[in-house]
């Protein structure tokens, strides 16, 4: 197997983080996983960056070493890799990487109060417009794969554009 035709997916779910590794036909070829679980702290559903950072590595190591025992390969490299979290939590940071609140997990209910704290703070502000162009220039929805209208029902298309719009 080529490591550099590979790619790895990190999702950071609300009881585990998962990585899964796909190879060049997409197919799932090498896992990990961290369990965990969201505490209530302050008045908040949270992990703690200790948290996240644990899960992180551990989830990557358990995918390192799924890959050497299939594949006796040292996974020093991949051809891309795309980390999601939950649907509906966060995590803010400014321009310098200084973490402006904790993680708020799907649990919470202070999302009308988070997002008027976050627009009121000018880097939070101008990193979500240059999303917004970057949202922008994204791939229209009716180039995927094999010009099937599948793409829908098929939970690797995005993975197999990002793959295809970047050649590897």
């Amino acid at each position: 197997m080529n490591l550099e035709k590979t790619v790895i997916g990190i999702e950071f779910g609300s009881t585990r983080i998962k990585a899964v590794m796909l190879d060049e036909e997409n197919k799932p070829v090498a896992s990990g996983s961290y369990d965990w679980e969201n505490r209530f702290e302050g008045g908040y559903w949270t992990y703690s960056q200790e948290e996240i950072f644990k899960g992180i590595q551990d989830c990557y190591k358990e995918l390192k070493k799924d890959v050497k025992e299939k594949f006796g390969l040292t996974l020093t490299t991949t051809g891309a890799i795309g980390i999601s979290g939950m649907m509906h939590g966060y995590l803010v940071f400014d321009k310098e990487g200084n973490q402006l609140e904790e993680f708020r997990t799907w649990r919470n209910t202070t999302t009308g109060e988070a997002a008027e704290k976050l627009s009121e703070n000018e880097n939070v502000v101008n990193a979500f417009h240059e999303l917004q162009k970057l949202h922008e220039h994204r791939l229209p929805r009716h180039q995927h794969e094999g010009g099937q209208g599948h793409h829908r029902r098929d939970p690797l298309h995005r993975l197999r554009r990002m793959r295809s719009a970047l050649q590897i």
